[in-house]
């Protein structure tokens, strides 16, 4: 159980590293005036989210594991009765709000990719905060394990 939970820490650490870079390219992107700044950017961001999924992916594999690990051994665990753990219900629907953040970022880097951006320089600083708020709001949940 322990490496299962190694390797999803490492792996949401990955997967965070592009949440957070991912959208502050699109903030630099914005501000590029040359094409040849363009493709750059264009490459650095499809290389980005690539690693990203594949944080992403992995991340979730190993959390899927740890809650197969976690209902497989529900004896072991104090607590046992796991429908009860309102904090890990919540932190699955926050989770979820990571993942469709991530799908938008995969729209976003089509969108500069294809020269369609809409969006501004501070509507991609703001909406960079996104995976702060909620990577503060799991990390609560987990450690503390309110209700």
């Amino acid at each position: 159980m322990l490496w299962l939970k190694a390797f999803h820490i490492i792996f949401v650490v990955t997967w965070f590293a592009g949440l957070f870079y991912l959208p502050r390219l699109f903030v630099y992107h914005v501000g590029s005036q040359d094409k040849a700044a363009h493709e750059r950017f264009v490459i650095m961001e499809r290389r980005l989210l690539g690693i990203t999924h594949i944080g992403g992916v992995l991340a979730m594999i190993f959390g899927i594991g740890l809650l197969g690990w976690w209902f497989g051994n529900a004896r072991a665990v104090v607590s046992s009765d796991w429908l009860l753990h309102g904090w890990l219900h919540l932190k699955l629907v926050l989770v979820a709000l990571l993942v469709v953040y991530h799908l938008s970022l995969i729209g976003l880097t089509a969108q500069f990719r294809d020269g369609r951006n809409r969006h501004s320089e501070r509507w991609f600083r703001i909406y960079n905060e996104v995976p702060s708020v909620l990577l503060v709001a799991i990390v609560l949940l987990v450690v503390v394990k309110p209700f």
